[in-house]
């Protein structure tokens, strides 16, 4: 089996609601810059709730990152969710492999993509880093990756549990749990 890179129809189209969780994700991979160097942050978004649904840190921008944070994700989805799941993508190296695609279709996840040149189509992966950044990351300059993890950790807890949320008015978990 060879080396192919893959490419996937753009299912969201930037229809960026969902009617339940675990139908549409959004995931991208953002970086986080430290006297130490930089950290590398993979996240799952749902467009349900706009919860953080997964994410891991790495110091390096690799596939495997992408693919634990998927695995992370799936622990919470029952099997029978896991059929109408889109995880939609920017075209980045991780998600066009051939070990993606794997994962995905090992999961049953429907891989959505968007258009080349297009940042609109991911748009709510890059909203979740520009909140993190400006309301985080920014005012408290990480030096070391410990402190860069340790800040990520706290502010995703923040953001999935108490930070309110303008398109619903309330936070991102306490309207999952509702449903």
């Amino acid at each position: 089996m060879g080396w192919q890179v893959h490419k996937y129809q753009n299912l969201l189209n930037r229809e960026f609601n969902a009617a339940h969780p675990n139908q549409k994700w959004v995931t991208d991979i953002s970086y986080i810059h430290t006297k130490e160097g930089v950290l590398y942050l993979s996240m799952i978004r749902d467009l349900y709730d706009r919860s953080i649904i997964a994410y891991k840190t790495g110091t390096s921008q690799t596939v495997n990152l992408v693919l634990d944070t998927i695995h992370l994700a799936m622990k919470s989805v029952k099997t029978e969710s896991r059929r109408e799941l889109q995880l939609h993508s920017d075209q980045g190296f991780q998600y066009t492999s051939q070990a993606y695609f794997d994962l995905t279709k090992e999961y049953g996840i429907t891989p959505s993509m968007s258009r080349r040149g297009n940042c609109y189509d991911n748009a709510l992966a890059e909203n979740f880093f520009g909140i993190l950044k400006t309301e985080c990351i920014y005012r408290h300059k990480p030096e070391t990756f410990e402190q860069a993890n340790k800040m990520i950790d706290d502010y995703i807890y923040f953001y999935n549990h108490e930070r309110i949320q303008l398109k619903t008015g309330l936070a991102p978990l306490t309207l999952r749990q509702s449903c």
